[in-house]
């Protein structure tokens, strides 16, 4: 992933085996499922068999096991050489030994207004009845967020007025360092902690870094917690007051199960993220669905193209739906880029990030009267003009004219520099880094600019001074009011927030595809808010995250698709509410085919560029909650349409998973999976998509075929009516779709949509092909 300047410094930095040889690692072998015949003590003797087998004593072979793991998932974690991961690979039962390479990373108060929960949203009007009243918050769902931790002080997570934890909670209130029993509530519910795969990389967790508990000391998973299930909570606001209001979680009364498997990186400030080991990632799914959790939801990931077998997360998460729970994954930070997709499993949710109808306007008046607009959440206010220089001019000397153009450390003349905002341009470093620079000169305001290549996309950074950010096309403007003038001056007006359109808007950092592992997923799914959301934080953690920032936030503004996330997390809670009957696809469905391909100008969704984004970067749109507990109808999957799906893209692969299903005689498609949406990567001729789709609203009812169809493609599609004369009914098409005589349009995907409509519900799904 590369840093990003919306305060995405999620970058994976590959650290050495500090406590490891080259020849002992950590390799996690899976078997598939439990048979459901074994006790506890009966697995873990059974993978200590397998470890016998391989070792030269039985001691050896003890000493060497991290994780058995025995709820769903057949499998242990043990630390072996190459040779003996070489030979347990090699057995029969072994579905597929995974090295561990600690390659997961860790990836608001408005956004639940702006997508229609609370009462002043732009599409409120459009949606009807009120899903959080019929959830009833959704009280006594119960999410389980993989993260970094918690805060458990924090008021996003009381439980007054909360009902007792459910019975059906199987879960425990691991204690640790800064952390016992009564740090968990009737919020709470449930905090574990998972160590072993790090320590055994890392060592021992370091006190000046983190807790060795399931306290958060980093932010990041109190963030994402709260986002999901935060409590509501009044006067809530950022550094500085700035957007105070009332943050809330989206569903503010479902129960909360912290399982805590990501770390802070020894020696690295916590502005680099955390690191996640697949080992102690697996752990933790596994745990969850023993514990009983109803929703996971994981803002974590890595933009590695790994098979199905190989990725952690795939594997959990299918034995989750095994269970019925339905896990939310984040599309991962490595957008632009195409291709770049983390956590890309049909059987899970994946999420990209947009933004909301709301800035935080800081503008940039000039001498000459002329007023720039400008974006900040600086918390630092100026009240007087104050003279400008660019910082090229006020240099050391000796400095290169690049280096302090960019404002880089020790490259401005504090003579020059004193009692003075200075103009600085983007480029190498943190964005705060530079506004540091400039404060220590003596500077009393920054102005960072975007460079041409950015140009007016908005960077928002919690500086220490008074500091605003502006295009380029404003810089180039202020740039030639200070050399028209001999005294140039300016003033930085305190942060206001504004409305914003258009909305939503794809951010540029959000993964596209194409699918990586089968180019027939269409991915993402859907693309919720995760541009400086609003959530509760770690009161150990500081707004930057960076070691020499002293203050503290019970509320930060954080971006990326791990705040994405935990907002389809949230709503998944309140749906599963609503319609306790419904199979997680049926949930999936919902959100994914009532979603929005337009903004609030009704045009259609942009892209960072400014220009129409596409499937690849939004999947079906952005999720509209209250439209999605009335979709109409859905496309089901059923867990043994997942394991057969494996047989589509691995027939070896099923019978290792799963020994009671075998893949059927004749392989179809992995087209013919029955996802909403689809992709078809190679159109020479003729294909042939069989879809099911299943009546959930009402008895009698008739939907009609609709299509948009991109240049390049035609369609025949059979039946084009559906009657349906009860709930529950279900009937099945087929779309073929081939070639136009049109070859103007070659070598690139086109996208277009499908569509039934029975005059008040439209259930709506993209497609993608490629021409070649």
């Amino acid at each position: 992933m590369k840093i990003t300047i919306f305060y995405l410094l999620h970058v994976f930095i590959s650290l050495p085996l500090l406590a490891l040889s080259v020849e002992n690692k950590v390799y996690i072998v899976y078997f598939g499922e439990h048979d459901g015949k074994k006790t506890l003590l009966e697995i873990e003797n059974t993978h200590h068999s397998y470890l016998n087998s391989v070792k030269e004593s039985h001691e050896d072979a003890k000493s060497s096991l991290l994780y058995s793991y025995k709820n769903s998932i057949n499998g242990f974690a043990a630390k072996l050489t190459p040779d003996e991961a070489s030979k347990l690979s090699k057995m029969k039962e072994v579905v597929s030994v995974i090295p561990s390479h600690g390659k997961y990373r860790s990836q608001t108060t408005r956004s639940w207004d702006f997508v229609g929960l609370n009462d002043h949203s732009w599409n409120r009007a459009q949606m009807g009845d009120d899903l959080l009243l019929n959830a009833q918050y959704g009280k006594n769902q119960i999410i389980g967020v993989v993260d970094s931790g918690v805060w458990p002080e924090s008021a996003s997570f009381s439980d007054v007025g909360t009902d007792p934890v459910p019975k059906t909670w199987k879960g425990i209130c691991q204690e640790g360092v800064a952390f016992n029993k009564s740090h968990c509530n009737r919020k709470i519910i449930g905090a574990r902690y998972y160590v072993k795969g790090f320590y055994n990389v890392f060592g021992a967790v370091k006190p000046s870094e983190d807790y060795l508990s399931p306290r958060d000391a980093d932010g990041h998973g109190s963030h994402t917690a709260s986002t999901a299930t935060g409590r509501q909570v009044p006067n809530a606001a950022a550094l500085g007051g700035i957007a105070i209001g009332i943050a809330s979680g989206g569903a503010p009364m479902a129960r909360l199960a912290v399982y805590k498997a990501c770390w802070a990186m020894p020696g690295k400030p916590k502005s680099d993220g955390n690191t996640c080991m697949d080992e102690d990632v697996l752990a933790a799914i596994d745990d969850a669905i023993g514990d009983g959790v109803d929703i996971l939801s994981l803002s974590i990931g890595f933009n590695e193209h790994s098979p199905l077998d190989q990725d952690v997360i795939a594997i959990g998460s299918l034995h989750a739906a095994s269970k019925n729970i339905l896990t939310v994954c984040s599309a991962g930070n490595g957008g632009p880029s195409p291709a770049s997709l983390a956590n890309i499993a049909p059987w899970v949710i994946t999420v990209a990030a947009s933004g909301i109808d709301r800035q935080f306007s800081s503008p940039v008046l000039l001498g000459n009267g002329m007023k720039i607009q400008g974006y900040s959440i600086s918390p630092y206010a100026m009240n007087q003009m104050y003279p400008l220089v660019y910082a090229r001019d006020v240099a050391r000397l000796g400095v290169p004219q690049y280096l302090a153009t960019q404002c880089q450390p020790d490259t401005l003349d504090p003579y020059k520099v004193n009692g003075k905002i200075v103009l600085c341009f983007i480029g190498q470093g943190r964005n705060v880094d530079k506004g540091i620079e400039v404060s220590k000169a003596g500077g009393v305001g920054l102005i960072l600019a975007n460079n041409q290549d950015n140009g007016n996309t908005i960077f928002y950074d919690s500086h220490f001074i008074s500091a605003t950010g502006v295009g380029y096309d404003g810089a180039v403007t202020i740039l030639q009011y200070i050399y028209s003038t001999a005294y140039p001056t300016a003033r930085i007006f305190p942060v206001q927030s504004v409305s914003y359109t258009p909305a939503p808007f794809m951010a540029g950092y959000s993964s596209r595809g194409p699918n990586h592992v089968d180019a027939h997923i269409l991915k993402p799914d859907i693309t919720a808010p995760g541009l400086q959301i609003l959530a509760a934080w770690s009161e150990a953690s500081s707004p930057t995250k960076l070691p020499y920032d002293r203050r503290s936030t019970k509320f930060n503004f954080y971006s990326g698709t791990s705040m994405s996330c935990p907002h389809v997390s949230g709503v998944a809670a309140l749906l599963r509410a609503v319609h306790p009957n419904w199979s997680i696809s049926a949930i999936k469905s919902a959100l994914m085919t009532t979603a929005s391909v337009t903004d609030n100008l009704n045009n259609p969704i942009q892209d960072y560029t400014g220009n129409p984004a596409t499937p690849f970067v939004f999947g079906s749109g952005h999720f509209q909650p209250i439209k999605a507990s009335d979709p109409g109808l859905v496309y089901d999957i059923s867990y043994d349409d997942y394991l057969h799906y494996l047989c589509t893209i691995n027939p070896g692969l099923l019978n290792k998973v799963n020994a009671k299903i075998n893949c059927p005689n004749q392989l179809t498609s992995p087209l013919n999976l029955n996802y909403p949406s689809f992709v078809i990567p190679n159109l020479y001729g003729p294909v042939t998509v069989t879809r099911t789709v299943t009546n959930v609203f009402d008895g009698q009812s008739r939907y009609e075929f609709s299509w948009n169809l991109p240049q390049g493609v035609s369609i025949l599609v059979s039946p084009t009516v559906l009657v349906f004369d009860h709930v529950g009914q279900s009937f099945s098409f087929t779309m073929t779709i081939f070639p136009a005589n049109d070859y103007s349009v070659r070598n690139q995907y086109v996208f277009g949509w499908y569509m039934w409509s029975d005059g008040r519900h439209l259930v709506s799904s993209p497609f993608a092909v490629f021409l070649p």
